[in-house]
């Protein structure tokens, strides 16, 4: 078998995500290539070949790929899909964006949010936002899944020698075009990949207050920020922000919720955090089924005195 997965990167630094992935292709088994699309990407294709475990890179470096337009990296991904038993993705906007469009295109079903391997055909997916988990069998001739990161500790990012080969562009498929991007940067560790998360819900009462209270908190921990989708549909914070189903999952060594009730869509985000800190006035909200520990008060009183303690 030979396995091929799909680096996710800004054309500059390799996503810590696909070290999960790979982890991930080396319980399948067999040879791992790992494809790198981009524009004056050859330091992510160095990054990606000094990954323990992958034997090959593939470097597709044009133009055409400078901003990843999901339409054009799928059509190349199903060409070089075609030497392979298995493509593999990050469950991630990107990952979620290419693998399904390269599906099709390849004319098989793929498997979403992989979180084992039972074997080189078999996988185990969450289902009903987490509440249960099903066994999937898949009998395509390529095997086209997305791997959610958390489920899977990362391989080590150095320690590899494989080769990097150049892989002609495909061209534009001509069916979208780039007009621009927004990025919001942050002093802050990435949300998804972070030790430590503060996240806030509909509970601190205001965009301004969210800041107000948790952001010394996150200050002292080092910590990334999130929120509940309610916070965001309240317009506290942005969306890139939100922990959930419909948002970002994320598994930290610590989460620390504050003012959020634990409703199914947000739990099925971070229920997997090794340890769970739940701040709510409420003593009947659901979060408290997943906490490790549990502090019934008043935010804006508790979150304050706990910053002067640490």
């Amino acid at each position: 078998m030979a396995i091929l997965v799909i680096a996710e990167h800004d054309n500059t630094a390799l996503n810590a995500a696909t070290l999960n992935v790979v982890a991930a292709a080396q319980k399948i088994g067999g040879e791992v290539a790992v494809l790198v699309v981009g524009s004056s990407a050859q330091a992510v294709a160095d990054q990606a070949a000094q990954v323990a475990g992958v034997s090959k890179v593939l470097l597709a470096d044009d133009a055409v790929y400078a901003n990843q337009l999901a339409e054009n990296v799928a059509k190349l991904v199903a060409q070089v899909a075609q030497g392979y038993s298995h493509v593999l993705a990050a469950s991630t906007t990107s990952g979620k964006n290419v693998l399904p469009r390269a599906a099709a295109l390849l004319d098989v079903s793929m498997i979403t949010d992989i979180i084992a391997v039972e074997s080189a055909n078999t996988f185990k997916r969450p289902i009903y936002a987490g509440n249960a988990i099903a066994t999937v069998e898949s009998s395509e001739s390529i095997v086209v899944g997305t791997v959610r990161g958390t489920a899977f500790d990362p391989v080590a990012a150095t320690g590899g020698s494989a080769a990097v080969e150049a892989v002609a562009a495909t061209g534009d498929a001509g069916v979208s075009t780039f007009v621009k991007e927004e990025i919001v940067k942050s002093e802050r560790p990435e949300l998804a990949a972070a030790r430590i998360v503060v996240s806030g819900g509909r509970g601190v009462g205001s965009g301004e207050n969210y800041h107000t209270i948790l952001d010394p908190l996150a200050d002292k921990l080092g910590a990334a920020q999130g929120a509940s989708r309610a916070a965001v549909d309240a317009g506290f914070v942005p969306n890139d922000m939100q922990v959930g189903q419909t948002g970002k999952i994320v598994a930290p060594d610590l989460y620390i919720a504050v003012g959020i009730s634990g409703a199914i869509q947000h739990l099925a985000g971070m229920k997997d955090s090794k340890v769970i800190v739940a701040i709510n006035k409420d003593e009947e909200a659901p979060i408290n089924a997943v906490a490790d520990y549990w502090l019934v008060g008043d935010l804006n009183t508790v979150v304050p005195e706990l910053v002067s303690k640490i």
